[in-house]
């Protein structure tokens, strides 16, 4: 335990998800070391993001309007959605450049243990968006985890009614990985998903 307002710098940080009691001491005293450090900027910019980042009306990604740049660039295919749980999954998929089409962010994934239904989702919305035909295919990219799964089984018995090709990203090995060493669950995935090969 540090004195006064190093501990109090420490715990706020360590209230980050994915920052352990270890990071948020190392980055506390990198503030605190580095004198080229700008802290003014740094909070400048949370406060800005605060202010002026919003989630997008109709897709739920981040963005700095009512309708985030995905949703407003006339060039991406109107007629497929990219189901997934977080925005940031979204830039994990962007960052490939393999998919045109436009997303729609859950918000989560279903949790009855944690009390998240699909009450809590944003599946309505998705619902909401298909009534126009104009969509012909739903990609459902949640995790690969128990969460994802079962977020997934929902949305394909809720969705397959309604005409629309749905469709699951595939998961499997990872490139670069041994057989030996994956689980099986990935292992069964990556038989699913196999193709033919011409």
């Amino acid at each position: 335990m540090y004195d006064g307002i190093v501990q109090e710098l420490i715990d706020e940080l360590g209230r980050l998800p994915g920052v352990g009691p270890k990071s948020a001491q190392r980055i506390a005293f990198h503030i605190i070391q580095t004198e080229s450090f700008d802290v003014s900027r740094l909070a400048h910019v949370l406060q800005t993001v605060r202010e002026r980042v919003r989630f997008c009306e109709l897709c739920g990604n981040v963005g700095e309007s009512e309708r985030c740049g995905i949703c407003t660039d006339p060039r991406r295919a109107q007629d497929t959605i990219c189901v997934v749980e977080e925005p940031k999954d979204v830039v994990a998929i962007e960052r490939t450049r393999e998919y045109k089409g436009l997303y729609h962010v859950l918000g989560g994934a279903l949790n009855p243990m944690n009390g998240v239904g699909p009450d809590q989702l944003r599946i309505q919305g998705l619902l909401s968006r298909l009534q126009d035909d104009t969509v012909q295919e739903v990609i459902i990219a949640t995790d690969p985890n128990v969460e994802g799964e079962a977020t997934a089984t929902y949305l394909i018995r809720t969705l397959q009614p309604l005409g629309i090709t749905v469709s699951r990203l595939a998961s499997g090995l990872p490139v670069g990985g041994d057989l030996e060493f994956a689980d099986e669950m990935t292992l069964g995935r990556a038989f699913e998903g196999r193709r033919q090969l011409h």
